[in-house]
């Protein structure tokens, strides 16, 4: 790409460095005030309440381990989106890529059993670009034959390969709902590192302890293919936003005509993005299924829509589906430990947030929405001190509370690509 080129296309992008209300993105000093803040609250939240789960190594070990599908599926959608494509198709990539990686896991090992999730998805990736990208088809509509079309089909397979009477597949455990169990995904831990911080864990002290769990929690017994997704975001990033090819990418969500004017072929590079999207989405799939060693019917239990919601809170930056996949985890993984008291705890840090918000619409003269929060933040106090815990049914739906609110109170400040969901025929800005 000559200079010239890349400096044209670099102009037709510029001024995106700034939100939908005009301020600036968040810089990384205030990212880690942001992130040493809450791990403040937190610590005096853990303190006050008692719920040592909110900074427990087996709770972030959880999340991290929830979080990593929802990311991939984020970032899938990341990468279509950009390009301009809407892919809500995600969820049944997903399935496929599950499919998939039972199939293969079982016979062949979870590395395997991976790349055939990626395959997998990338399949339904490719149907996807075919349809929008080819022939038309309103992304919406695609996206959703495409969830459908997916659970139709793994279902039919499982049917035949996993449930077949007499196949070696029904003969090693499996049936009509699930694969045979396929061998462990390795995994790794620091060696020393994780026991000095369970040590200092133990001690429950203010702010050290609560950073130590944390941090095991993180380096503790974590799956390869964790580390695999976390260089998947690191990539994600230099690729499309420290490269010329990333650069045409972008272009073609933001303004396909421009960049078809300065010599791209958008259809080359929407095809390559929606493939990559159904890729990651593939893998988040693969990640569910190595997980659990195993191929199950309903496994996705709708992450790839929660990918979706990572996105667009995370403002379609692989940094901002990154913390908010985090943030989902976090909350998902209540549900495998006593969500209940913990939830209860966060019902306290929910309503002292909720006054913080209120005084500050209050000091901007936002009085009705300073209002609201206010009466709100008062009467979560008052459900904290007149109960010990909230019922199991609410801890089930937590993260899926947890998506609302987050896309509620981000929606100010998101600033999707100006062509995303646009159809785009080859010619029509001549």
């Amino acid at each position: 790409m000559s200079t010239t080129f890349t400096a044209a296309l670099t102009d037709r992008l510029s001024g995106k460095n700034k939100d939908s209300k005009g301020g600036r993105k968040l810089s990384y000093p205030v990212v880690l005030l942001i992130i040493a803040g809450a791990l403040l609250l937190l610590s005096a939240l853990r303190m006050i309440t008692d719920a040592n789960d909110l900074t427990s190594s087996g709770q972030y070990s959880s999340a991290l381990a929830a979080a990593v599908p929802i990311g991939l599926a984020g970032l899938g959608g990341l990468w279509a989106e950009r390009a301009g494509v809407v892919n809500i198709g995600l969820e049944g990539m997903m399935m496929l890529g599950t499919f998939c990686a039972g199939w293969m896991g079982w016979q062949h090992g979870p590395w395997v059993a991976a790349l055939a999730g990626v395959i997998g998805g990338a399949v339904g990736g490719l149907v996807h670009a075919i349809a929008t990208v080819t022939f038309g088809v309103d992304q919406i509509i695609s996206g959703v034959a495409m969830n459908i079309l997916a659970l139709g089909v793994t279902q039919y397979f499982a049917k035949l390969l996993f449930g077949a009477e007499g196949s070696a597949a029904q003969q090693a455990g499996g049936n009509d709902k699930q694969s045979p169990v396929m061998p462990d995904m390795p995994n790794f831990s620091i060696p020393g590192l994780s026991d000095w911080l369970g040590t200092i864990e133990k001690h429950h002290w203010f702010l050290v302890s609560d950073l130590a769990g944390i941090v095991r929690g993180l380096v503790t017994d974590v799956s390869w293919l964790t580390i695999v997704a976390v260089l998947l975001f690191a990539a994600t990033f230099y690729v499309l936003w420290r490269s010329a090819f990333g650069l045409r990418l972008r272009s073609c969500g933001e303004s396909p005509v421009a960049a078809e004017s300065l010599g791209v072929n958008v259809y080359t590079y929407k095809y390559a993005a929606v493939v990559v999207s159904g890729a990651l989405a593939g893998l988040a799939g693969a990640f569910l299924a190595i997980g659990t060693h195993m191929y199950s019917d309903g496994q996705t239990a709708g992450r790839g829509y929660i990918g979706l919601a990572t996105m667009i809170s995370g403002n379609w930056r692989p940094g901002g589906v990154a913390m908010s996949a985090g943030l989902f985890g976090f909350m998902d993984s209540l549900q495998l430990r006593s969500g209940g008291p913990t939830v209860h705890a966060l019902l306290l840090l929910l309503a002292v947030l909720l006054v913080g918000f209120a005084a500050w619409r209050l000091k901007a003269g936002k009085m009705r929405a300073a209002a609201i929060a206010g009466v709100i933040g008062a009467l979560l106090v008052v459900w904290y001190v007149t109960t010990d815990t909230v019922p199991l049914e609410l801890v089930v739906a937590t993260p899926y509370v947890a998506t609302l609110l987050v896309l509620s109170v981000s929606s100010q400040r998101l600033r999707m690509p100006k062509a995303n969901g646009k159809p785009y025929r080859k010619g029509q800005g001549k």
